[in-house]
């Protein structure tokens, strides 16, 4: 029995057991035996099944994703791209979700594809595969909390827009409103036992919210409505491209983003009783709610429409508000269902908020930041990563500067697809290699699940490639794609402070406590076969 009691416990993750000999083999984890994962004080289990689903889908919120940026897909090839776009996006969104369910069942961990990298990738690289993962991961989640910033600084703005024709954004305006929203949201995430409340409610209020908007524009709309040929049919290349073909692809940013983040539940997988089981059911339900609503609300919306050149050309700047507008024939209802619309895309940014603090606080336990020391603390009266949450709003907030350019703020959305992506990429491209001979968990789909790992892959490289086209053509400094700059500068950046040669910050010394080619204890049985 003691020798069965050994092996039981060396198998356990660190978060749960961990003797006081373990605790002190490392200068690095004496100084963050109180603070890491190895630490007595940690997260709740306090999430439900449904909960995580809520959570998840507040922040995907397909259906509102597309109506904010509509004006990239509308100019791209009109109503019809949308309308197919979100059912290719979401053919290869079930794919990323069983990709991400099957490993989440196997590794459920708060570190999501930095672990599942980490546990996966050949030993002698593990630490480096990690750590690029993770820092690309917290990248991604960063971006997606900057551009839902810019998202709903920009439907304030058409807000005044639309009683103010004669107005015309300014960047400071932006930049001033972005900040203000950055902070106020910041408080919906201090609490760490409120967060299944507010995953609930902001799930509450997205449904319903759609459903008001749908029931409203189709009933103002009675009588005049557009013809199918119209909505699923007729095209509108308004990009410059003499190619239907480049239009479409670069049209379908805006499903692509409307079905982004759907690893946000992974990194709850500590916050929640079963794991292996919640976390596949949650990105997979997130991915049907998401296409459900999305689907019909674009139909819905596009034979609603009575005049498609104001609605690309829109004054407000916000082309769902002009439809609501043209539909209604009243400014206040307009208004009205804009409201709704800004009340869910700001639960929908709390969610985001959620996603990058816990994605910070799991990397920061690997000491995979600057600062790590700290960030990886759970602060035991808002039972959550404060210290995380706040380097996070702070981050978002210096990165506010981009909305002096149009060109960085579309470089900032593109960043939160194709980051995300990528991180997604690295676990599932060591789990081909390892031909998926892993001890999988309850969730797991064979052969499916590794036609579902390539369609990741292949769409990967397809976004990065044809996602870095400039919307529109010929292209100018002023309205080229900047993203690959942003992506090449973020890798710098970060490789920078892995190969950093002092042994105290570098990535290189400090990650995983400086014991890069250490025994994985997190989740030592998972490869049934060493790397060959």
């Amino acid at each position: 029995m003691a020798s069965l009691d050994e092996k039981k416990q060396d198998s356990v993750s660190p978060q749960f057991s961990l003797s006081e000999q373990e605790k002190n083999v490392s200068s690095f984890q004496d100084d963050s035996q109180s603070i890491s994962k190895d630490s007595t004080v940690k997260m709740t289990r306090n999430f439900s099944t449904w909960q995580i689903v809520t959570i998840g889908f507040g922040l995907t919120n397909s259906w509102l994703g597309v109506s904010s940026t509509l004006v990239l897909s509308i100019s791209s090839l009109g109503p019809m791209l949308v309308v197919y776009g979100i059912l290719i996006v979401a053919c290869v969104s079930v794919c990323i979700a069983v990709t991400l369910g099957e490993m989440a069942s196997a590794m459920p961990s708060a570190g999501g594809q930095y672990v599942w990298a980490r546990v996966l990738a050949p030993r002698r690289y593990s630490s480096f595969w990690a750590y690029v993962t993770g820092s690309i991961s917290w990248g991604g989640a960063i971006f997606t909390t900057v551009s839902m910033n810019i998202a709903l600084s920009f439907q304030l703005l058409g807000f005044w827009n639309l009683t103010h024709p004669e107005h015309v954004n300014k960047p400071w305006e932006v930049f001033v409103i972005y900040n203000i929203i950055n902070v106020f949201l910041f408080f919906f995430n201090i609490s760490h036992r409120f967060l299944p409340i507010i995953g609930d409610s902001i799930f509450g209020i997205s449904i319903t919210s759609y459903c008001i908007i749908m029931i409203t524009v189709l009933a103002c709309s009675s009588g005049n409505y557009q013809s199918a040929k119209f909505v699923f049919v007729d095209t509108v290349n308004n990009t410059g491209w003499s190619s239907s073909g480049i239009a479409f692809v670069i049209g379908l940013v805006n499903p692509a983003w409307a079905f982004s983040c759907l690893d946000s539940v992974t990194h709850l997988s500590e916050e929640t009783a079963q794991p292996e089981k919640d976390i596949p059911k949650a990105v997979l339900t997130t991915v049907a709610i998401g296409f459900a609503t999305s689907f019909t609300f674009v139909i819905a919306m596009f034979f609603c429409i009575t005049d498609l050149d104001q609605v690309m050309n829109s004054a407000t700047g916000l082309p769902i508000l002009d439809i609501f507008y043209q539909a209604l024939k009243n400014k206040a209802g307009a208004l009205c269902l804009g409201a709704l619309v800004y009340i869910t895309a700001s639960g929908c940014t709390i969610a985001s908020c959620t996603f990058q603090n816990r994605v910070c606080f799991s990397f920061a336990r690997d000491n995979g930041l600057p600062f790590s020391k700290y960030l990886s603390i759970i602060d035991p009266k808002s039972g959550g990563p404060l210290y995380a949450h706040i380097f996070c709003t702070a981050f978002v907030s210096i990165l506010s500067v981009l909305v002096f350019s149009d060109a960085a703020l579309a470089a900032a959305s593109l960043a939160c697809i194709s980051f995300l992506l990528l991180a997604y990429a690295v676990p599932t491209i060591c789990l081909l290699a390892r031909r998926r001979k892993i001890r999988h968990g309850p969730f797991w789909l064979g052969k499916f699940g590794a036609v579902c790992n390539v369609v990741l892959l292949a769409w990967c490289i397809f976004a990065l490639v044809f996602f870095s086209f400039p919307a529109t053509y010929p292209a100018t400094v002023d309205n080229t794609n900047y993203f690959c700059v942003l992506l090449v500068a973020y890798i710098v950046v970060m490789l920078a402070y892995w190969w950093f040669p002092i042994k105290s910050i570098g990535g290189k010394y400090t990650f995983r406590g400086g014991n890069p080619q250490g025994e994985e204890v997190e989740f030592p049985d998972i490869c049934i076969e060493e790397w060959k």
